[in-house]
């Protein structure tokens, strides 16, 4: 079941920026993920008809905003059928702005589940009469770091982008493993799927430059395309046009990288 929703325009001058939803449709769903669950997302695709590539867009932290499903609109607008999940589907999404929650939600958040509910929404997109069969992933925050664990613990996905993915090496702050996160994704880059573009914030701690550096080392051992670049003048979550982090300079930089990246991948059959 879905249900039509209206295009919004986005932000002013944002990179990508929707300012005519004419050539876009979208819609709230369910999809089938882990553990028989239906998992709620939000679609948004071109309006032209025939088969386009797909892309899976995953939430910061914060959960599946207004922010994200302007994201999926930016890039069904330049050719992409996008799914972005709601992977607070069960507990629903913490408070805004409530980091101690957001941090105890996000670490509750079991990698085996989010891996299901993942593969799940690219199954669901390969299943669409208007999808090519191509599918991509794109994470923000701990959305990049559940695209590289997607990346490298599936063969579900064409190309991959890791926003300043946190978390990488660690399960939290204080402990390399946890049941719920009980393999670092850093350590299963040899494994790695697809292609991969990993943006940093030169600025960041989490990741640091140094952690992007040893991502980019590690990965080379799979043998598929790895760019990590690091975006100078710019901290965690630079491209989060409705944060206080927001930096226009870097994050124009980063769609310019990864529409031709995604394209490059994703756009031939």
């Amino acid at each position: 079941m879905s249900t039509p929703v209206e295009i919004e325009p986005s932000p002013e001058g944002v990179p990508g920026a929707v300012t005519d939803g004419s050539s876009i449709r979208a819609e709230t769903l369910t999809y089938p993920g882990a553990e028989g669950t239906q998992v709620m997302a939000y679609l948004a695709r071109p309006a032209a008809a025939g088969a386009h590539p797909a892309i899976v867009l995953i939430h910061e932290a914060g959960g599946l905003n207004a922010h994200i499903r302007d994201v999926a609109d930016r890039f069904a607008q330049v050719g992409y059928v996008t799914l972005a999940p709601d992977l607070y589907t069960r507990e629903g999404g913490p408070p805004e702005g409530d980091m101690s929650v957001i941090m105890e939600r996000l670490f509750s958040l079991p990698d085996a589940r989010v891996l299901g509910d993942l593969e799940g929404a690219a199954d669901h997109l390969r299943a669409r009469e208007d999808v090519t069969g191509k599918v991509g992933c794109v994470g923000f925050c701990v959305g990049g770091r559940m695209t590289l664990l997607f990346a490298c613990a599936s063969d579900r996905l064409d190309a991959a982008v890791d926003c300043w993915g946190g978390f990488i090496d660690k399960a939290t702050f204080d402990e390399r493993t946890t049941p719920n996160r009980p393999v670092p994704p850093l350590e299963m880059t040899a494994d790695l799927h697809c292609p991969l573009y990993a943006a940093v914030g030169a600025e960041d701690q989490n990741p640091s430059p140094e952690m992007g550096e040893q991502l980019r080392e590690r990965a080379a051992a799979a043998g598929r395309e790895v760019i990590v670049e690091v975006y100078e003048g710019a901290g965690h979550a630079f491209f989060a046009d409705y944060r206080p982090t927001y930096r226009p300079e870097p994050a124009h930089k980063l769609w310019r990288e990864i529409v031709p990246f995604l394209a490059r991948h994703l756009r031939t059959v």
